[in-house]
């Protein structure tokens, strides 16, 4: 990840940042951030147009639901489905987890961070927070990302995955 950063031709960092740049900063992996979550389809969702930074808005469904627990506490959060991924053979199954916790706007981007998952082939789905990243509007205001839908805050600090960018 870090080679696209460095890449003048793939970042999605502003010259004058790039100009700057030395690495990401990351939490310490914490392993009780890496949990195994009860998947639970949601066939009977409508298409909706996703809110992002800007006035493009990509359709999306609600794929599912996770239900997990981090520290004795129990959480659910909404999986989403790109419908203009689902034809490309790369990403048919690429699920789409943007999620808001007590962190954002103090160690983490306010507007959240999002991790990629793959359609489980069972009711379980591994949610590894130590791989949580920021959108490329955390980075430069130029890009269109996702807004996290409500539904999909976390009520509990997640000191996993990448920092703030300064």
């Amino acid at each position: 990840m870090i080679e696209k950063f460095n890449d003048p031709q793939r970042t999605p960092l502003s010259e004058k940042d790039l100009a700057e740049f030395k690495s990401l900063d990351f939490f310490e992996i914490n392993t009780a951030f890496k949990v195994k979550a009860h998947f639970v389809r949601t066939p009977a969702e409508a298409p909706f147009r996703m809110q992002t930074t800007t006035d493009r808005k990509p359709v999306y469904v609600k794929y599912g639901e996770l239900y997990f627990t981090i520290k004795g506490r129990e959480f659910k959060l909404g999986v989403f489905q790109n419908q203009e991924l689902i034809s490309d053979p790369e990403y048919y199954n690429y699920l789409f987890l943007p999620f808001t916790d007590i962190t954002n706007g103090e160690t983490t981007y306010s507007g959240g961070r999002y991790l990629d998952l793959r359609m489980p082939e069972g009711d379980s789905i591994f949610l590894d927070f130590n791989k949580a990243y920021n959108p490329y509007c955390a980075y430069n205001g130029n890009y269109s990302c996702p807004i996290v839908p409500a539904e999909n805050h976390l009520e509990i600090v997640i000191p996993a995955g990448v920092k703030n960018f300064k």
